[in-house]
């Protein structure tokens, strides 16, 4: 058995949404998930199974059980909602715990605003809990946020592609070609959990996780 078809196998026993063997998809169950500050129930929208996470005070990262990831990438459908600083969703690597990861989210409130200061900063990289993102925007200005383009629907699922390469991270947003964030991670940590992730206020959807590692 080669590595690619070893680890999807063991996705699909922790019960993530990965190609199995066969070609099929297994469903994303809160049974596979360990949750932080949040609470988790299952999803179902026309083809979608997913999970949905709770909105709440904080930030919710939640991963998956027994799965540790280094290098590889992270793709699955996610939704927020078009509501000013009420939906930071996107996903949670090389964590420790509830507060200690690195992770890349989405402010779709922020994909097609008017304002373009706001446009700006739709996608963000943050390493938690030594580089928020205030540090972030502080220190490096447009360095560690930026638009997403063409914009999604802001209230719609879209499509998101994570290409971890430490330290070099590749955001993509739906068939783009080109990504819309390329940063350098900020922790030393080169592997740890890995999972969903929600923003302080926010929750969350989450459909069609695929990780594969690289070798």
């Amino acid at each position: 058995m080669n590595r690619r078809v070893a680890v999807s196998a063991l996705l699909a026993a922790a019960c993530l949404v990965t190609a199995s063997v066969s070609g099929q998809q297994r469903p994303l169950v809160p049974e596979g998930l360990e949750v932080f500050n949040r609470s988790v129930s299952s999803l179902h929208d026309g083809a979608r199974a997913g999970v949905r996470l709770s909105e709440g005070a904080g930030e919710g990262p939640a991963y998956l059980r027994q799965i540790e990831f280094g290098n590889g990438t992270i793709e699955l459908d996610i939704r927020g909602k078009d509501v000013p600083q009420q939906s930071f969703v996107g996903v949670a690597f090389h964590g420790v715990d509830g507060t200690t990861y690195d992770a890349i989210y989405f402010r779709p409130f922020n994909f097609k605003t008017d304002d373009p200061a706001r446009r700006k900063r739709a996608v963000q990289y943050v390493s938690h809990p030594d580089y928020p993102w205030q540090k972030l925007r502080a220190d490096h200005p447009g360095e560690y946020e930026q638009p997403v383009s063409p914009a999604p629907d802001p209230n719609g699922w879209f499509h998101v592609r994570v290409v971890v390469a430490s330290p070099k991270v590749s955001v993509f947003v739906g068939d783009a070609q080109q990504p819309s964030l390329v940063v350098n991670q900020l922790s030393d940590r080169h592997k740890g959990r890995v999972g969903l992730w929600v923003g302080n206020t926010s929750g969350g959807d989450f459909a069609n996780l695929k990780i594969v590692p690289l070798p």
